[in-house]
């Protein structure tokens, strides 16, 4: 277990209808509940700096979301809906139900921040506030990649049929997912992350079925998640919760429209902007001022 990054933390088995989950949860029962959801390729390890100071005053619950950590990890469907953020999200709402929480802020880092905004808008009156970490709306992602290939190249190479990619990726896991860590990162190595957290992402990247979950969750990205968004969008639906758009200054392309302008044209017209020094992985990179800016949102 990851005991020693999260110390006064429970461990947690929760059983849902989607299977098992796994979470970890701090603060005082009576406090109120955020639930932070982390990105690709992680697991709940990457908020150990942040999870235990939000437990000053909050309950907190960092969960393996589904294909990550020790969560399950179904097959993926011929139409990719097991991985879809809308299926997902339900899982988050069925953790926190049975973990006693029927509202609740979120917090979401990359697949963990799609998630976030699905469930938002499919089922507004769960989410109390909304702090989206270092991602764009999955449809503006999609209009960048078609406009420019080169432009975050996984998304389509992750969403190719199965197997091709889980094969390539299976030659040398480590080498790929450690790779990302590295190039998404500002230091461009591998030290903003810490060892325990690196020994369980790497237990994660050697197992075939959790690869095939990564892939599932971004042939759903392709799919289902970009339908859902066109559907919204066209029906003019937008986020009515209290929403943080938190970006780091070395991932995101900022030079034709802000992180932030491309939410308010889309779903979030009222969201407000933090941007700190700070490559893909804010919680690992620049803890401090990622702290500082949910401390702020969530208690303001």
């Amino acid at each position: 277990m990851s005991a020693d990054l999260f110390p006064g933390f429970s461990a947690d088995w929760i059983d849902i209808p989607e299977g098992r989950f796994f979470a970890r949860s701090g603060g005082r029962d009576d406090a109120p509940p955020v639930i932070l959801l982390h990105g690709f390729p992680q697991t709940h390890a990457c908020w150990h700096h942040i999870a235990p100071a939000l437990a000053e005053t909050h309950r907190v619950v960092c969960l393996d979301q589904k294909g990550y950590g020790w969560s399950e990890a179904p097959k993926g469907d011929a139409r990719h809906d097991v991985y879809s953020k809308r299926r997902m999200g339900r899982d988050v709402v069925a953790v926190m139900e049975r973990l006693g929480h029927v509202r609740f802020a979120l917090v979401g880092h990359d697949r963990g921040a799609r998630v976030g905004y699905r469930l938002a808008l499919d089922e507004p009156g769960r989410i109390e506030r909304l702090a989206l970490l270092d991602i764009l709306p999955t449809l503006v992602q999609w209009e960048r990649i078609e406009a420019d290939p080169d432009v975050s190249s996984h998304w389509a190479s992750l969403a190719r049929p199965a197997p091709r990619p889980e094969e390539e990726i299976g030659r040398d896991p480590v080498a790929y997912f450690e790779g990302l860590l590295r190039q998404w990162s500002n230091a461009r190595s591998l030290d903003p992350f810490a060892w325990e957290a690196l020994r369980l992402y790497r237990d994660n990247w050697t197992v075939p079925e959790r690869i095939h979950a990564f892939c599932e969750d971004y042939r759903a990205g392709a799919t289902r998640d970009r339908e859902a968004d066109l559907d919204d969008l066209a029906a003019g639906k937008t986020l009515s919760c209290r929403t943080l758009i938190l970006t780091g200054d070395g991932y995101l392309d900022h030079s034709h429209e802000t992180p932030l302008a491309a939410w308010q044209r889309t779903f979030a017209p009222k969201a407000v902007a933090v941007d700190i020094t700070s490559g893909h992985f804010l919680a690992e990179e620049n803890a401090p001022e990622t702290l500082k800016a949910l401390r702020a949102f969530l208690d303001g």
